[in-house]
């Protein structure tokens, strides 16, 4: 992989057919939600992913389905690395603790005395600043591209190493000033939440109450059977692992019958047994522009017709995933591709572009 193909899907997440039905859908294969998410899947294909899975809530009702070019479509237990969408699962386990009085969003961050917290003005970081990507730290360690291998890259990276990093970290702006995206703050929030066991933590407290069975970084030998082949360039690349930053979803693993799940909860909080750890993390708490406000991990950002489209992306190197939701009109749309893609400086990424195309259209229908 080239070095700028590489800084780009490790900083990725940024701002920026076969059918299964879940339980609870009704008889949706052939109605017209169906025929327009098939309509999404293929051009998803013709865009150079070689398969493509999509998860869609509509009110009451919700499908999956999967596409693929020469080979069996996947389904709704097909494994995908997720990316940085993990980074909402990190931000409710913090409101979790919020909620219990573990910490406070205001919190600054604390970690064992080795590793540095750098500064700039007279204060500190804190929890919401790194949930909001204000830190104003940068996306990356100083020190990651050190030995790493372009396939792989967080793998190498130790606590022992993010020690040495942060000593040479410097902030670009006072926290809580301008938001800038930051992988790196988010493995700091993991470390602060669970040092050592942000793995554990995120199963423990997000994936587990919402019944997200196949969310882990550890791929079971039953979720290896069945997972999809990352690519990347046409050509199969290997999984991304990491134990250090991997509350910014550099490992994470999942499924769209998963993230259907995680979506529906995300549009009715009331039915959810984590209901205000979810309420808290979609409340606006700073305004980048007139496009976007950030909750915990979460963008905000407007719909035709008034409506707020609630959203977060996620690559590692050989996938790529966009998850979004309107409350307003009680539609998500979760897309799931097994290749890397990269944005240009005129167009999204074309996962981003088609979730974000879906959620509209279905927003309309609503």
């Amino acid at each position: 992989m080239e070095r700028r193909k590489f800084l780009a899907v490790a900083t990725t997440g940024a701002m920026t057919a076969g059918a299964s039905l879940l339980p609870g859908s009704a008889v949706a294969a052939a109605d017209g939600i169906s025929a327009l998410v098939r309509r999404y899947l293929d051009r998803a294909l013709a865009a150079g992913s070689p398969s493509v899975v999509c998860g869609v809530v509509h009110g009451r009702r919700t499908w999956v389905q999967g596409a693929a070019v020469g080979g069996p479509a996947p389904d709704g237990r097909t494994v995908f690395q997720l990316g940085s969408i993990t980074k909402t699962l990190t931000a409710t386990a913090l409101a979790r603790a919020v909620g219990a009085g573990a910490t406070r969003l205001n919190a600054p961050l604390v970690l064992p005395a080795r590793f540095h917290i750098p500064r700039k003005g007279p204060r500190r970081i804190t929890l919401a600043d790194l949930a909001t990507h204000t830190s104003g730290l940068p996306s990356l360690p100083p020190n990651l591209l050190a030995g790493a291998d372009p396939y792989n890259p967080y793998a190498h990276y130790t606590l022992d190493d993010l020690a040495v990093g942060l000593r040479d970290t410097r902030l670009s702006t006072e926290p809580g000033k301008v938001s800038a995206y930051s992988n790196l703050g988010f493995g700091l929030l993991g470390q602060a939440l669970a040092f050592g066991d942000v793995d554990s933590m995120v199963r423990r407290q997000v994936a587990a109450p919402l019944g997200m069975v196949d969310t882990t970084t550890t791929l079971r030998p039953d979720m290896a059977s069945r997972k999809a082949v990352g690519h990347l360039g046409g050509e199969p690349v290997p999984d991304w692992r990491d134990h250090t930053l991997s509350a910014a979803g550099t490992s994470m693993y999942s499924t769209a019958d998963d993230m259907v799940r995680f979506l529906r909860s995300q549009l009715r909080p009331d039915r959810s047994p984590l209901r205000d750890a979810i309420e808290l993390t979609q409340r606006p708490r700073f305004t980048a522009d007139r496009n976007l406000r950030l909750g915990l991990a979460w963008h905000l950002s407007p719909l035709v017709g008034g409506r707020t489209m609630t959203w977060h992306n996620g690559g590692t190197g050989g996938f790529s995933t966009c998850a979004a939701f309107s409350r307003e009109s009680g539609t998500a749309v979760v897309m799931m591709v097994n290749t890397f893609s990269e944005e240009t400086p005129t167009a999204l990424r074309p996962v981003d572009a088609l979730a974000f195309g879906l959620l509209g259209e279905l927003a309309q229908l609503a």
